[in-house]
């Protein structure tokens, strides 16, 4: 005999929610897969960890990380492309920091996530 699992339904029994108005809410998220897929990558995590204590060149991170150049701006170019961070130029230096607080918020969001696992 097969046990039923109490957390699926056994029946299709629509309830009276309005299903019309929750697909739209479903709007409100568009896009947001996108960050967190851009934050599921551990080094650009770790670049905007520490791009969040001060700005950094390409060399720093580079170094801090122990990868090459190329690496670094490949991950600092899809950081960018997504808003997360931006740069100013000083002479022939370019420094990334993070566009905004809101990024971090998230980091520390999910470390604090972390924190009551263990």
């Amino acid at each position: 005999m097969v046990e039923k699992n109490p957390d699926l339904c056994d029946a299709f029994s629509p309830s009276e929610l309005d299903f019309a108005a929750m697909r739209a809410k479903t709007a409100e998220v568009d896009g947001l897969a996108e960050v967190f897929k851009v934050l599921g990558d551990e080094t650009r995590t770790k670049i905007l960890y520490l791009l969040a204590h001060q700005p950094l060149c390409v060399c720093d991170l580079a170094t801090i990380l122990e990868m090459t150049l190329p690496a670094i701006s490949h991950h600092l170019r899809l950081l960018k492309a997504m808003r997360l961070v931006k740069y100013v130029r000083e002479g022939k230096m370019v420094y990334y920091s993070l566009d905004d607080d809101h990024i971090m918020n998230l980091i520390r969001e999910a470390q604090e996530h972390l924190a009551e696992e263990a």
